[in-house]
């Protein structure tokens, strides 16, 4: 059995990894010794590197170059794209892994990984909040059916939403074209397995808004109220929506006869992040509210409204617990302790088929030609 501080290798340097995970990680060295990182960009290497204490020889450009190392005792996840190449590469060698979603975005690149379930544990940290542990203990006890559940997420640029940190991140600026144009061959050529055709319209919001983003959602929504079991309605919008300009809605049927409402705005200059979940039953609503998660330690925020008698009582809860950090406690105990990962690779599936479904019905509406995997998602 491995003690105490766990020698943790790191893959990619961006944003969550400098806002979220280097300072939970500098003050939690009782979980962790940063042992490696790897990272393509040199600048960002070595900028973040020295901030996280890693000498310049465990500083790696690549996976298999951290691999070969044999500094790592475990490994942290946090590049940009799926990540189902790396944790292939790195779990074949046996060693435990916490990625960041999405682990993949394809079924095959799943299949892959067979057999290692208990060296994966996905980063689905909202499910880690107390907040939310909270309501799903509510549901739980409650005797209402549950009637509807809508979603909606307020999402502003990544500039907006970093901007209380002043200062300017260390950014991938030096990347050559040639591992640029490499990055993006790959990325499209799993759209490509995804949609088919469709890729070239609906490739970047299958991968960067539904397994990107939405896909936060699904997992928080699956221990409540399961996974949809049909996709009724998904539409793109407004008018000539695009990257900087988009709205997503879907609706969905449950288990139980309830219905599901997401719908997710990206809205540049919005004041901030904003992601609501509600849960209406027969006698009362549930609502969270999750804050941006480059922010620490801001509340999640916990509303039951009910009825007290004659009138209506709203009983309010905050939680400043930090999700991320309560994640890697988790992890610590897969890799420490022998504990099962608590979120592994059947929710990355269910969330996939999800989401192909969804692309499948906006390729539809586009009378967009479908095909890849998502053409027998329905």
């Amino acid at each position: 059995m491995l003690r105490a501080p766990v020698r943790l290798g790191i893959v990619g340097l961006g944003a969550v990894a400098q806002l979220v995970y280097e300072p939970i990680l500098s003050r939690r060295r009782d979980l962790f010794h940063i042992a490696g990182v790897a990272e393509l960009s040199a600048s960002v290497r070595d900028t973040v590197g020295e901030r996280l204490c890693v000498p310049p020889a465990h500083r790696h450009d690549s996976v298999a170059e951290l691999l070969d190392a044999g500094e790592i005792e475990a490994l942290l996840v946090l590049s940009s794209g799926s990540h189902g190449a790396v944790v292939d590469m790195v779990t074949a060698e046996g060693i435990p892994t916490l990625v960041e979603k999405p682990l993949a975005w394809t079924h095959e690149e799943l299949d892959r990984l067979a057999g290692r379930e208990q060296l994966i544990q996905v980063g689905y940290m909202k499910r880690f909040d107390p907040a939310y542990q909270r309501l799903a203990g509510l549901l739980a006890e409650a005797a209402a059916p549950i009637r509807a559940v809508e979603v909606t997420v307020l999402h502003p640029s990544d500039a907006r939403q970093i901007a209380f940190r002043g200062g300017e991140l260390a950014r991938a600026t030096d990347l050559s074209s040639a591992t640029s144009s490499d990055l993006e061959a790959q990325s499209s050529a799993l759209r490509e397995k995804a949609l088919g055709d469709a890729a070239a319209t609906l490739g970047w919001v299958y991968s960067e808004v539904l397994l990107g983003s939405l896909i936060h959602d699904l997992a928080v929504l699956r221990p409540l109220v399961g996974d949809p079991l049909r996709i009724s309605w998904a539409r793109l919008w407004p008018d000539h929506w695009g990257p900087d300009r988009l709205s997503v809605g879907c609706d969905a049927d449950l288990a139980d006869d309830v219905q599901l409402s997401i719908r997710w705005h990206y809205l540049p200059d919005y004041p901030r992040y904003r992601e609501t979940v509600r849960i209406h039953t027969e006698e009362g609503s549930y609502t969270l509210v999750f804050p941006s998660p480059y922010v620490l330690h801001a509340p999640t925020e916990l509303t039951v409204t009910t009825a007290a008698g004659e009138y209506p009582e709203a009983r309010r809860s905050l939680s400043h617990v930090e999700a991320f950090e309560a994640q890697l406690e988790s992890f610590h105990a897969v890799v420490s302790g022998g504990r099962a990962p608590t979120i592994g690779i059947d929710e990355a599936r269910a969330d996939i088929t999800t989401c192909q479904r969804i692309a499948s019905d906006l390729a539809s509406n586009l009378m967009l030609p479908l095909g890849g995997e998502a053409a027998n998602a329905a």
